[in-house]
């Protein structure tokens, strides 16, 4: 009898031990296409923490363009990997990263990007946590009606900087979403200027932004929306740059990034009235934890989750940032 249960004994502490084992040698990959940006940044922070709670291998990867996308799933494979999260640089490149996936017989995760087809549907086959796109721009286009009206500025006289990647559909729904909501606040379709930036970063938004300023250099008021907060802080660095009082200026961003933080934090409030925080925690954590369980557990993921954002001003961002979770 007590050979018996020794025998058991032996066997769950052998199997415990075997799942400790298989925990540590999950290997996830985690690949984002501006590794520089804060909301990538925060995206991996979170990602490691559900690492370091699940005891699996984080693997953080920047990849700018889609020959590197490619090398990263190779690369990922080649250490073990058994599946791997991207927000892609071109969400057309969906069709090739689906096939490298399944060639590497690795699990395949979407984050924030949902990717297309070659007819430019979205691949709903693929597992994505994305954001609810128009919606969020609705918000930001209703809390820049909101001050407008709030400042006693009337519409007519007042310029939009929308500053725009149209290559992204996620960045056009934004954009139509703060549009949608800032017509149906009576803002004139005529006065919204269009600004194409060549990347999604500051600078490049700041460019785009100065060339609509320097054309309509009449105009006092100036509001400006776009993909992200790094969108709305060039087109707000534009206005400085050609003199427009802080006070003149109605600029809201997206994602609520230490970019978007660190303004609200200067002593002087600048152009930047706000921004709609999207939580990078679910997209960072969740994503992860949710790959883990796939891979230790075969509990493969919903197949799309979207999230929401709140708007935060720089008077309420710290309570904003805690009921999202963020702090």
């Amino acid at each position: 009898m007590r050979s018996w249960k020794a025998a058991i004994l032996a066997g769950v502490v052998a199997f415990a031990a075997a799942g400790t084992t298989y925990a540590a040698d999950i290997k996830i990959g985690f690949i984002v296409k501006q590794p520089e940006e804060p909301w990538f940044q925060d995206e991996w922070k979170f990602a490691d923490q559900a690492a370091t709670e699940k005891g699996f291998t984080l693997v953080k990867i920047g990849a700018e363009d889609g020959e590197k996308v490619m090398s990263a799933i190779d690369n990922l494979a080649a250490q073990g990997a058994q599946g791997f999260i991207v927000c892609t640089p071109d969400v057309k490149l969906g069709p090739g990263i689906v096939a490298k996936a399944m060639a590497n017989d690795l699990k395949l995760m979407t984050v924030d990007d949902r990717l297309v087809g070659a007819d430019g549907n979205a691949l709903e086959d693929v597992v994505h946590m994305g954001i609810s796109a128009t919606k969020i721009g609705e918000t930001v286009g209703q809390a820049l009606a909101d001050e407008i009206k709030k400042r006693g500025w009337d519409m007519k006289n007042v310029g939009a900087i929308r500053v725009s990647y149209d290559q992204l559909p996620t960045a056009v729904d934004r954009v139509e979403g703060a549009i949608a909501a800032l017509k149906a606040a009576g803002f004139p379709a005529e006065n919204i200027y269009d600004a194409p930036q060549a990347k999604t970063d500051t600078e490049a938004a700041l460019n785009a932004a100065t060339t609509v300023l320097n054309k309509h250099a009449d105009v006092k008021h100036w509001i400006a929306f776009g993909l992200n907060d790094e969108a709305v802080l060039g087109a707000v660095r534009a206005t400085e740059s050609v003199g427009i009082s802080a006070d003149n200026v109605i600029g809201v961003g997206i994602g609520g990034a230490e970019s978007a933080i660190n303004e609200f934090k200067k002593p002087t409030p600048t152009g930047f009235f706000g921004t709609v925080i999207i939580s990078p925690k679910r997209h960072g954590y969740e994503t992860a934890m949710n790959m883990y369980e796939w891979v230790a557990n075969d509990k493969e993921p919903e197949k799309l989750t979207l999230t929401a954002g709140a708007l935060a001003v720089r008077g309420d961002y710290d309570a904003v940032r805690k009921d999202l979770g963020i702090e």
